[in-house]
């Protein structure tokens, strides 16, 4: 059935790429925070180790509400290592670096995530998608207030 909700198809497509490299980016993201959150040692293991759950669990939460947006848009929302790595600006984690490396690691993250979704405002407001703005406006503001927390950890 043709979709309608007063987006043309043209604008939702565009949108949907860029929601794309958000979900990659968020993804890439919360399986790096939750190889941390397993693998963090050191005098802050369990500040970091509980700090580090709290991130995991919002971002998974927010895999699915990218994911069903841009499905909402009509596009298939893509799902697996191979399309995220093609899509993420974040480098995979592959070694278990010292505790302050991580967090270092992750404020970079929580940044390329921030400036990911702002890069995707003027396609979505060209196609008036106030649903797609409202979602990456909450998106920003917490991935901005995550990275404040994280490098207020490295201070002092």
């Amino acid at each position: 059935m043709k979709i309608d909700i007063g987006i043309p198809e043209k604008d939702r497509v565009e949108i949907a790429k860029g929601l794309s490299r958000l979900l990659a980016d968020s993804y890439t993201l919360y399986l790096k925070t939750h190889n941390f959150h397993w693998n963090v040692t050191g005098p802050m293991f369990q500040t970091l180790h509980i700090m580090f759950e709290t991130h995991y669990t919002e971002l998974a939460t927010a895999v699915d509400l990218i994911a069903e947006r841009i499905r909402a848009l009509g596009v298939y929302a893509p799902g697996s290592y191979n399309q995220f790595n093609d899509l993420t600006s974040i480098e995979e984690e592959t070694t278990v670096p010292p505790a302050i490396d991580m967090i270092k690691k992750l404020v970079k993250g929580h940044e390329t995530v921030a400036k990911t979704a702002r890069s995707i405002f003027p396609v979505a407001e060209q196609g008036q998608d106030e649903a797609t703005i409202d979602l990456l406006t909450q998106r920003i503001q917490l991935h901005e207030k995550t990275a404040w927390m994280l490098r207020s950890l490295l201070e002092g």
